[in-house]
């Protein structure tokens, strides 16, 4: 059976990565700038903000129903076919955002449509990671594992970019006015374009090796019948997930910190709307960094492996982010964009090496679902709430307690580091092994040996 070369696997996990959290972060960035004006006009700013937020964190909350819908297909049928359904499902919801009628024309079914369009990216999201890592990681060799699964984590990083770029030119060439009244649509519309690109990408490669190895050992045993990969990783990899959940709670707090947070802190807090821009500016700088230090981060991580990385951008985020607040609160570009570009590059510590480290804890035959259902859960209890809590810890608008905000940061950076050391190094660990398919006795996780 032919084998798609690696380069064009990794295009295509990147490319398609790309387009579902450039979707993903659209509606985060819009949920700080406009939407809390749109779509809950009868607020105050900073409540308004929060309910923007709110919405934005239940497309969190069906990530992990995405997880293991898509995780459980993905298991049994194909990563490719998933990847497809997902890309789909992401391009329709964002198009239809952009469509949506505001809270001055139809009233309180405004922010219930968004709602609606809010899970389904949630959904699709939840589905997208888990496939496109492990696409990249199962065409891919052992030793550089690192370095090619981390091309789709690099393609979050070119999402945000995309999405922050089409804000951040909409900003220099539109009025307040004019973006609010019409231009906050043309990003979100934009994706129809982005999504035929991706899947275009995404039809032109061939399956995993090393899944449809193990579909025909699985099917030579019994034929595939009662496969039910949820209950099997449950039952077979508990302490994989909790570990992948602990690794996760950093990582994507720290992002979301760096990302959302300091939008709301600047405009509403530290600044004015007029300052817009200035934070645009720093994100687009940002994620133009870390879309190239993310891949040189992976190919480290095959040479010194996966935790001595992820424990460095743990504590480094903790403690930057007593810093991260100043910097922004200065209204000093240079200084804003510091803040930014320092607090990606110790995101990329962690987010790099993270697609082969999850991959190399689950065996093959429930791979996908591991993967996406421990990294998914603890999106809940990290980025959904990260805002939310950010913004109630910050407080008054005259006097943010931005302390707070770093403890917050602290108290996850903690958490992670302890997950980071009951986990085992995997760098360089084969992927073909699965306790599914294995007896208990004579095979055992990377993660333990």
């Amino acid at each position: 059976m032919s084998r798609t070369p690696i380069v064009k696997v990794v295009l295509a996990s990147l490319v398609g990565t790309a387009v579902e959290w450039y979707d993903f972060f659209l509606y985060g960035s819009a949920a700080a700038l406009i939407f809390g004006t749109l779509f809950f006009p009868s607020s105050d700013p900073v409540t308004g903000t929060l309910l923007a937020f709110g919405t934005y964190a239940l497309g969190f909350v069906a990530r992990p129903l995405g997880g293991v819908i898509f995780g459980h297909f993905g298991d049994r049928v194909g990563r490719k076919r998933m990847l497809v359904v997902s890309l789909l499902v992401m391009g329709l919801a964002t198009v239809a955002i952009g469509l949506l009628p505001t809270y001055a024309t139809i009233g309180l079914a405004a922010p219930v449509l968004l709602l609606v369009c809010r899970l389904l990216q949630g959904f699709a999201v939840g589905g997208e990671w888990g496939g496109a890592v492990l696409m990249a990681a199962e065409h891919g060799d052992d030793a550089r594992r690192g370095f090619w699964s981390s091309w789709p984590q690099a393609g979050v990083a070119l999402g945000n970019l995309l999405a922050t770029g089409v804000l951040w030119l909409l900003a220099l060439v539109q009025p307040d006015e004019t973006f609010e009244a019409w231009g906050w649509r043309v990003p979100f519309l934009l994706s129809a374009v982005l999504v035929l690109v991706g899947l275009w990408v995404r039809l032109s490669i061939e399956e995993s090796p090393v899944f449809r190895q193990a579909r025909a050992e699985r099917d030579a045993r019994d034929g595939g019948r009662g496969h039910q990969p949820l209950l099997e990783v449950i039952r077979r990899y508990p302490r994989e997930i909790l570990l992948a959940m602990g690794m996760r709670l950093a990582e994507n707090i720290g992002y979301y910190l760096v990302t959302v947070i300091s939008i709301t802190y600047l405009t509403t807090f530290a600044g004015t709307s007029a300052d817009r821009g200035m934070i645009l500016t720093a994100l687009l700088i940002g994620s133009a960094v870390q879309f190239v230090v993310v891949p040189a981060v992976g190919a480290l991580s095959d040479r010194v492996g996966r935790r001595p990385l992820y424990l460095t951008g743990a504590i480094g985020l903790a403690l930057w982010s007593y810093v991260f607040f100043g910097l922004v609160g200065s209204r000093s570009e240079p200084k804003i964009i510091l803040a930014v570009v320092v607090g990606l590059i110790l995101h990329a510590l962690m987010y790099a090496p993270q697609a082969a480290f999850f991959s190399e804890l689950f065996g093959t035959s429930v791979r996908y679902t591991g993967a996406s259902v421990g990294y998914q859960l603890a999106s809940i209890m990290a980025g959904a709430l990260a805002p939310i809590v950010a913004l109630k810890l910050l407080g008054d608008v005259s006097r943010p307690n931005t302390t707070a905000v770093a403890v917050y940061m602290t108290v996850a950076s903690v958490l992670t580091v302890v997950a980071v050391l009951l986990a085992r190094e995997t760098a360089g660990s084969s992927l073909r092994h699965d306790r599914t398919l294995d007896s208990a006795e004579d095979q055992q996780s990377p993660a333990r040996t």
